[in-house]
């Protein structure tokens, strides 16, 4: 339990520092796959990994210079209708589709690649037919 506190203290004070960091929005696109913070998170939702509580994600929609609609990756293999499996860089990736979320760009990190347009539409594909 104290871990857990702990981890929640530490994202907390680095999410404050992310707040309040003004800079220019980075240029991303939909399709590319980012390190985004996405933080220390509550019951079955997905967390960022490591110190930085960082995890990759796929940009599925843009919405203006400043949000999209992310899918957190993993290199696990997971199987179900919530998931899609892709190829990028010669390494499997997981999108999971059930974990989408709206993200500021305060939380991207750095630019990791771009899915090919195949994988993509098939992932916004994935996404949708779930979502029905």
């Amino acid at each position: 339990m104290i871990t857990i506190i702990k981890r929640f203290l530490d994202w907390i004070k680095l999410k404050e520092k992310l707040h309040g960091k003004e800079h220019k929005p980075p240029l991303f696109k939909e399709g590319e796959i980012w390190w985004s913070y996405f933080g220390e998170n509550v019951g079955t939702e997905m967390n960022g990994k490591g110190d930085a509580f960082t995890r990759p994600v796929i940009i599925l929609k843009k919405y203006d210079r400043f949000s999209f609609l992310a899918l957190p990756l993993t290199t696990k293999g997971k199987e179900g209708t919530w998931y899609f499996a892709f190829t990028h860089n010669k390494k499997k990736q997981t999108a999971i589709l059930s974990q989408s979320r709206i993200i500021n760009y305060k939380r991207l990190k750095e630019r990791v690649g771009k899915v090919d347009s195949v994988d993509y539409n098939n992932v916004k594909k994935a996404f949708l037919d779930l979502h029905k």
